[in-house]
């Protein structure tokens, strides 16, 4: 069965006009900052404005990338970069055709590609308190013990408004008025965009995809912690799993936090280094670092693998919102390499611990691996992983940790900002 949209009236491009007009005009000074961020990551030179489809795909280009996107979830839904040998593959996972993605949310709930949102990762007990006044959002896991990535109807549930495009970058906005229960009312803009960089010594122009969601709150304080959930698979499918190929490194990530056996975190932190599967400090085989888990149950009760998260502590001489290089990766296969920097201060990792072989790998990458002996043409247990930037999971029930000011916002605070930039390159 085909599973209904939400939001099926779209926002409109005047609509968006009038929001930013009351926005302008009725916050205070301070504030005004706020709208100069969003309004800079809305295209303006070369563009177009539309209202589309859900599942319409938008296709952005550079040298060497070509990235597909579309408004349901404001996903990216395909990423397409040359491997060592100069073939194209298609590196992130998701599914060919747009209209999967509703009928995905239906049944696997994977989350491939999307924005998530209001509030990335879990809320324990599915509640919060700000200034005093506590909130109820639905719990949508374990039996309503927590809130996943926004409750019922999350951010990648709902109809993106494409507001500006062109050939290298797009631009998506969502007016969130109180949706899944949440205070407040957040305009949210998500902005996509693929270019060239010189790399090495020969200055070779590789390769870049980069992200920004800016999040305003327009009328009252509330938690605001958005995060792209793209999946990835830098061996392109060419082998059954992700596991004797591709190495992590993330030099940044001494600490992480702890959870319970639902993944949700009990108020401390760890050291890396005390628990070798959590441990990327120097670059580790993904396959090394799973069986270092077996039986830690860091991925959950009787889990082996890892959904956790990773705190950045970036080098002293580093601002602490500076869009710098935190995660390594690369896959031996076809020698793609992938460089992560972002301003976010956690990174949720997922291993892919729960697929099951059930859903086909694209019909597009298949095509591109026939002939490679041992290609999957299934997404296996952990055949991929998910990279998701953001900041401390239910870091609004854990004061102790200092980080209201990165996940509570209000007219008076600014915006919520969280960039990213993924750096192709082969080895």
């Amino acid at each position: 069965m085909y599973l209904q949209y939400a939001d099926a009236t779209f926002q409109s491009t005047t609509g968006l006009n009038l929001v930013l007009y009351y926005t302008l005009f009725t916050m205070k000074t301070s504030y005004l900052s706020s709208i100069t961020v969003l309004a800079s990551s809305v295209l303006a030179q070369n563009a177009t404005s539309t209202s589309s489809s859900p599942t319409t795909e938008y296709t952005i280009q550079a040298d060497n990338i070509t990235a597909v996107f579309i408004p349901y979830g404001a996903r990216l839904t395909s990423c397409v970069v040359p491997d060592r040998n100069g073939d194209m593959q298609d590196v992130a996972v998701g599914y060919d055709n747009g209209t999967q993605y509703p009928e995905d949310t239906a049944t696997n709930h994977t989350y491939f590609g999307a924005v998530v949102g209001r509030y990335a990762n879990r809320i324990k007990n599915a509640t919060f308190t700000i200034d005093g006044n506590t909130y109820q959002v639905p719990a949508n896991e374990n039996d309503g013990l927590n809130t996943l990535h926004g409750g019922n109807v999350g951010y990648d549930q709902r109809n993106w408004t494409v507001v500006a495009s062109n050939d290298s970058a797009i631009s998506m906005t969502l007016l969130d008025t109180s949706f899944e229960n949440f205070p407040g009312t957040v305009l949210t803009t998500a902005t996509y965009s693929v270019s060239s960089y010189p790399s090495g010594p020969q200055g070779q122009m590789r390769p870049r995809l980069q992200t920004q969601l800016v999040s305003i709150a327009l009328d009252t304080a509330t938690p605001i912690m958005l995060s792209n959930h793209i999946y990835w698979n830098l061996n392109a499918f060419q082998d059954q799993n992700i596991l004797n190929d591709t190495y992590i490194w993330m030099p940044y990530s001494d600490r992480y936090i702890q959870t319970d056996g639902i993944l949700i975190p009990n108020g401390t932190l760890g050291l890396t280094s005390d628990h070798p599967g959590l441990d990327f400090q120097s670059p580790k085989l993904l396959g090394t670092a799973v069986d270092e888990t077996a039986g830690q149950d860091y991925c959950g009760t009787n889990c082996t693998g890892i959904d956790n998260a990773f705190i950045v502590d970036r080098p002293a001489d580093v601002g602490t919102t500076s869009v710098v290089p935190v995660f390594h990766v690369w896959s031996q296969t076809t020698g793609i390499q992938m460089t992560m920097s972002t301003n976010q201060i956690g990174i949720q990792i997922y291993t892919c611990n729960s697929m099951d072989g059930t859903i086909p790998v694209k019909q597009s990458q298949q095509q591109r691996n026939q002939g490679v002996q041992g290609a999957a043409d299934y997404i296996n247990h952990y055949g991929c992983f998910a990279l998701e930037p953001q900041v401390y999971i239910d870091g609004i029930n854990n004061p102790q940790w200092g980080v209201n000011d990165y996940e509570i916002f209000s007219p008076m605070t600014g915006p919520s900002v969280n960039r990213a930039t993924y750096d192709f390159s082969t080895i």
